[in-house]
């Protein structure tokens, strides 16, 4: 009964601090871009279009170079993405996604850090992922202690 109270308290404070997190500011931020993504016609666009030819890409990607439309349609992808990656409502949201996920990144490693530095988290980050006890790995020799 004990751990049950005591697992309600954890979930308690898990829910607390998640909504800390989607109050905060680089959430309201992350908001406010992804609204103006969506809302922008240019930007919408810009996505359709990329949208549309990713989907031939992906048609001619399954025959390769054999495919009579592989040269034009190779070009006309890379163009496309880097109109929509140009464009400054998606680069702003990219920013913001990316600073999100790094606000996410370092509480998963503050929580995991906080019961072992033996928890792996996984972050997808090489910043964070570097800074793991066991510098390269175990068979390295490292200084983490498991043999």
């Amino acid at each position: 009964m004990l751990a049950t109270l005591e697992r309600m308290e954890i979930l308690d404070q898990a829910e607390q601090l998640s909504m800390m997190i989607m109050e905060s500011d680089v959430v309201e931020y992350y908001r406010f871009c992804l609204n103006k993504v969506k809302s922008n016609r240019d930007t919408q666009r810009k996505i359709r279009a990329f949208s549309k030819e990713k989907e031939l890409y992906e048609e001619v990607q399954r025959f390769g170079r054999y495919h009579p439309e592989y040269h034009k349609v190779m070009r006309n992808i890379r163009e496309l993405k880097r109109e929509m990656d140009m464009d400054i409502h998606v680069a702003e949201f990219k920013k913001a996604e990316n600073d999100l996920q790094a606000l996410l990144d370092e509480v998963s490693v503050l929580i995991g850090k906080s019961v072992s530095e033996q928890i792996k988290v996984p972050t997808g980050n090489p910043f964070f992922d570097s800074s793991s006890s066991c510098g390269g790995g175990c068979s390295t020799g490292g200084s983490c202690g498991c043999s």
